[in-house]
């Protein structure tokens, strides 16, 4: 249940995971649930779970960060519950991630790490949940999220600010590690190495007795897999989807509405400019200058100074004028196509620029903009129209109104679809799944509580909406035994047959210790029906190039010391396996030259992650962080459900 977590530290992206991982529990807001900060303030045990330096991390940020990681791992497991969540553990990683994110941030101020306010700016304005119609940073999508999720300004911008510390870290941290050539050599030596040996398989089914069990034998293993038979809870949905098109009489754009428009947006139908330059930039206006004086290009220029040309744009006046200086737009805009310019002074130095193109756009006026400001106006008009009817919809749910209401109204027909699993697969049916305009819902229709309860969701956002309920839940539990009477008896043959199996494995393994050949231990065992005995030679390499998961019998005989035997239990208690390994024969030196490079790179990688666990520790320990186990355990029993 909790792989992913704890996998964040043990993959190829390594510390770049774990970082992503810090910055996302401050801002997975902007795609799932948050608890508000006023839930866990006075719970008992404190309003605090940990004190780390002098920062105090609250029970609400405890509660935020768990509900936040349980988000996380529904997207892989959706029927994932926040009980099962808490019970497997996950109220303390989510605080050691806080802890660390924490103490990261600590660090990094006692040290001047601090970003400034203007790039915890920036960075809001990069989540596109905060961007208005036009691509930009609303102010009020960015004040109306907060609101919904319960948070403010000053927390944001805090969960920003350790993200981007932490980034500033440890990168540098693992950047640049490289394991020594020699430990590096010896992995690629195991990485070459061959080995013979030999691999039987001791089916459960060829062992499994032919008899019927008795009623009571039968009941017995019934009741004691229970939890094997468990069909999953299935919901049936039934929904209406519409679009503006159920949008009618929406008035057209006025004369004065165009007219306001184009007033409102005059810069845009001005008339401009866009040029594409080369720029060099020299240390002194003397030698600028005396470059431009010699009459060569630009390139002869910088090939001379073993420097480089850089390309700008296209790109507008104001644009260069706020990329390099007002003095540098205006001589560059001034000039002629293919005429140098310069030197003029830049906040790099003295710079001398070329320019290679020019493309002039004309003005627009009012009559020339008119279609395509009416055009955007009508549409404006729709999305607002149809936005209104749908907070109208809500607002009649929420009265008590119901689907078939809205959908007469709408004058749609009713689907259906179902029955539904929590992960939108229909029960029974393979391979088949709900239609795509309720993949949105699917979780939504999970969460509800009773049959019957109306909602409104969005398919397309501001463009399609769907309107849905509930009629049949069919909770989870375990099936009849009479309904799988042939699957529970089929299961308790199996299951005999492997104990019997695991007997019969453990009189070759017994054998094959005493020097017997594992074909002449298997002919021994007397049982009829068993495939023979499998004898390999394979390299790593060679089972590398399988472009599959490496069986499960070929990673143990890659694991085991020469002369040795093991057993092993197969998937799914289909049979067991018996491993030999006769010889290894190691890598030669021509057999690790190729893998070398791979090798460096991938225990590299892993001294890389080391190195930032280490630093992360360290910096953990530097600030000091005391846990505060009464206001952990209160967020426990809160999120678990369980009794004061």
């Amino acid at each position: 249940m909790l792989k992913t977590l704890r996998s964040l530290k043990n993959s190829k992206l390594g510390i770049v995971a774990a970082i992503a991982f810090l910055v996302m529990i401050g801002l997975s807001f902007a795609a799932g649930d948050i608890s508000s900060s006023q839930q866990f303030g006075g719970v008992a045990g404190g309003d605090r779970v940990a004190t780390v330096g002098n920062r105090k991390l609250s029970t609400a940020e405890l509660a935020s960060a768990a509900t936040n990681a349980l988000e996380q791992l529904k997207q892989e497991n959706p029927r994932l519950s926040m009980k099962a969540y808490v019970a497997g553990g996950g109220i303390e990683n989510s605080l050691t991630q806080l802890i660390d994110r924490a103490a990261i941030s600590v660090f990094g101020a006692s040290h001047g790490v601090i970003p400034s306010e203007r790039l915890v700016d920036s960075e809001i304005a990069k989540i596109p949940a905060f961007q208005g119609p036009d691509g930009k940073f609303s102010e009020a999508a960015y004040k109306a999220l907060l609101a919904q999720r319960g948070l403010n300004d000053k927390a944001v911008r805090q969960d920003l600010t350790d993200g981007l510390v932490a980034r500033q870290l440890l990168v540098p941290g693992a950047f640049g590690a490289r394991m020594p050539t020699e430990v590096v050599r010896r992995y690629a030596a195991l990485l070459a190495d061959r080995r013979s040996g030999a691999i039987a398989l001791l089916p459960a089914v060829v062992f499994a007795p032919s008899q019927e069990p008795s009623a009571a034998q039968l009941a017995a293993f019934y009741t004691a897999h229970r939890g094997a038979y468990i069909r999953p809870e299935r919901r049936t949905i039934r929904y209406a989807v519409f679009d503006e098109s159920a949008i009618r009489n929406v008035p057209a754009p006025t004369e004065a509405e165009i007219a306001a428009r184009y007033n409102a947006n005059k810069a845009l139908y001005a008339p401009s400019e866009d040029r594409r330059l080369s720029q060099l930039v020299l240390p002194s206006e003397a030698e600028a200058r005396a470059a431009v004086a010699s009459g060569q290009s630009l390139e002869a220029l910088a090939a001379a100074r073993s420097l480089a040309v850089a390309p700008l744009g296209p790109i507008g006046r104001a644009a260069l004028a706020a990329q390099a200086s007002p003095a540098v737009a205006d001589a560059a805009f001034a000039a002629q196509q293919g005429k140098l310019v310069g030197p003029v002074r830049s906040p790099l130095g003295w710079m001398v620029v070329r320019v290679d193109a020019i493309a002039a756009r004309p003005g627009k006026t009012l009559d020339q903009a008119r279609a395509e400001i009416t055009a955007d106006l009508a549409a404006q008009k729709k999305r607002t129209a149809l936005s209104d009817f749908s907070a109208r919809i809500e607002d009649e749910f929420d009265k008590g109104g119901s689907l078939a209401d809205v959908t007469k109204e709408l004058a749609l027909p009713i689907k259906e679809a179902g029955p539904l699993t929590a992960d939108g697969k229909v029960y029974g049916v393979a391979n088949q799944s709900a239609p795509a305009e309720l993949a949105r819902v699917v979780a939504t229709a999970f969460s509800m509580e009773h049959e019957g309860q109306p909602q409104l969701a969005e398919v397309v956002p501001g463009k399609t909406f769907v309107v849905f309920d509930v009629t049949r839940i069919v909770p989870s539990a375990a099936a009849p035994i009479a309904e799988i009477r042939a699957q529970v008896v089929a299961d308790y043959k199996l299951e005999q047959g492997n104990t019997a199996a695991r007997a019969a494995a453990e009189k070759l393994l017994a054998a094959l210790r005493k020097g017997t050949d594992l074909q002449a231990a298997l002919g021994a065992l007397g049982q009829p029906g068993l495939p023979p005995a499998q004898k390999l030679e394979i390299s790593r390499q060679e089972l590398a190039q399988q472009g599959r998961g490496t069986p499960p019998p070929l990673a143990l005989l890659f694991s085991m010391a020469q002369g040795t035997a093991k057993i092993l239990a197969a998937p799914q208690g289909q049979g067991w396996y018996v491993v030999s390994l006769a010889r290894i024969v190691p890598g030669s030196d021509a057999a690790v030259a190729p893998v070398l490079a791979d090798a460096t790179r991938e225990l590299s990688g892993v001294t890389g992650r080391e190195y930032a666990e280490s630093l992360r520790v360290a910096m953990r320990e530097e600030v000091g962080a005391k846990r505060n186990p009464a206001g952990i355990a209160a967020v426990r029993r809160q999120l678990g459900g369980e009794g004061n």
